[in-house]
């Protein structure tokens, strides 16, 4: 390595380090902010309303950087990617709050690169070794051992049926799957477009998916100012910006320390959980927690089992 290239290096590290901080304490706010608004709004009207303000926020960057003619030209995959990767999840974790807490739906969020991985290889036939094998079985595992705790009747600050607690669950893991399928959905269809053209473009495909769910289901009373500016913060900073701070985190650390803000995201969902809405964490939630994170890891890649000497993979 050059002088040049190493300073470049030490200048780099602290950037992607403050965006990968940043991005996570975003995301792992958003589950706050859906919590707040849905409550008001209902689930579809909150997805659906954060997804449209993203769009006008990503779509002026996207024109002005005179990525128009592409987006016409790509619409369709980008489009339902859009609705696989933001409008459906969106609304099923807005629902999943109505009756759980926002700690342990991070904590769900986490099995999303689980599920990514099963996706991959049922799908684009992505081998799964030794190490990532395990690793599925250890995540799903952790999942089980939370939904057996919910189905017990374990505690829960809404207080909970258990019937209404494994429907939550339910729409989270099923908010997880439709995240493994969009990746890859993207992987093969949408590979070599820009970045920011699958953000502002899956944002606007999201919204016209939800628009006429969303006028169905529309609350008959207008929802109050708390609720209107968690949107405002979901639609712009933990979807706008956070896109923006995630493409350029790929860019600059590359996609591997990029998957691990989904290991991160949780720890300040339970914080700000804690703090601001009167949350509890119990020391089963936690210990399922890194049963998830671990297996999570594993299965993706990121934590290796038995290391062996292999020829590098080029780059």
């Amino acid at each position: 390595m050059t002088p040049a290239a190493s300073s470049s290096s030490a200048a780099g590290g602290p950037v992607w380090a403050r965006d990968f901080v940043l991005l996570s304490a975003i995301w792992g706010a958003s589950f706050m902010f859906m919590d707040l608004a849905a409550v008001e709004f209902g689930a579809v009207p909150t997805a659906a309303v954060r997804v449209s303000i993203a769009a006008l926020f990503l779509l002026p960057l996207l024109l002005k950087r005179g990525l128009g003619p592409q987006l016409l030209q790509h619409w369709k995959p980008v489009f339902l990617v859009g609705l696989l990767n933001s409008g459906i999840p969106f609304a099923l974790y807005c629902f999943a709050l109505l009756t759980i807490s926002t700690g342990l739906s991070a904590i769900l969020n986490a099995t999303a690169p689980l599920f990514g991985a099963a996706v991959a290889w049922l799908w684009l036939k992505d081998r799964l070794s030794a190490s990532r094998t395990l690793g599925l079985l250890i995540g799903l595992s952790g999942v089980a051992l939370l939904v057996w705790n919910k189905a017990d009747g374990g505690p829960n600050p809404a207080g909970a049926s258990s019937r209404a607690n494994l429907l939550a669950i339910g729409a989270c893991l099923l908010a997880c799957l439709c995240y493994g399928t969009a990746a890859s959905f993207t992987k093969r269809y949408l590979t070599g477009l820009p970045p920011l053209l699958t953000a502002a473009g899956s944002q606007l495909g999201a919204a016209l998916g939800l628009a006429l769910p969303a006028l169905w289901l529309w609350p008959a009373h207008m929802p109050g100012a708390r609720s209107w500016l968690s949107l405002l913060a979901l639609g712009v900073l933990c979807t706008g910006l956070a896109y923006i701070l995630f493409f350029r985190l790929i860019e600059h650390a590359g996609p591997a320390r990029a998957l691990a803000v989904t290991f991160v995201v949780p720890v300040f969902a339970v914080l700000y959980g804690v703090a601001f809405l009167d949350e509890h964490v119990t020391l089963w939630m936690a210990l399922c927690a890194a049963v998830i994170v671990c297996g999570t890891a594993l299965s993706t890649g990121l934590l290796k089992l038995g290391r062996r000497n292999r020829l590098p993979a080029s780059h």
